[in-house]
């Protein structure tokens, strides 16, 4: 496989959007239902936010880590097989 320096760029974006797009992702809602959790309730509590998102990015990393592991270490051995 001849690939240029553009093509590998762009596959390396691809895996960082597919390896962090789902954490981020649902980290983002639910720090919007956090917010309008906390403007329904009038609670202004900072903690309630960062442990609620806490949780959820930990959640995701036990029940996704093995495929995200995975995508990254076959990226990687594309990376070196391209090398030699």
């Amino acid at each position: 496989m001849d690939l240029n320096a553009g093509e590998i760029l762009r596959q390396g974006v691809f895996v960082v959007l597919r390896l962090g797009g789902p954490i981020l992702f649902l980290s983002m809602v639910v720090g919007v239902l956090v917010a309008i959790f906390q403007a329904v309730t009038q609670i202004h509590d900072q903690t309630l936010g960062f442990v609620l998102k806490l949780l959820v990015t930990v959640l995701i990393l036990f029940v996704g880590g093995g495929w995200m592991m995975n995508t990254l270490v076959e990226y990687t051995q594309h990376l070196f097989t391209l090398m030699l």
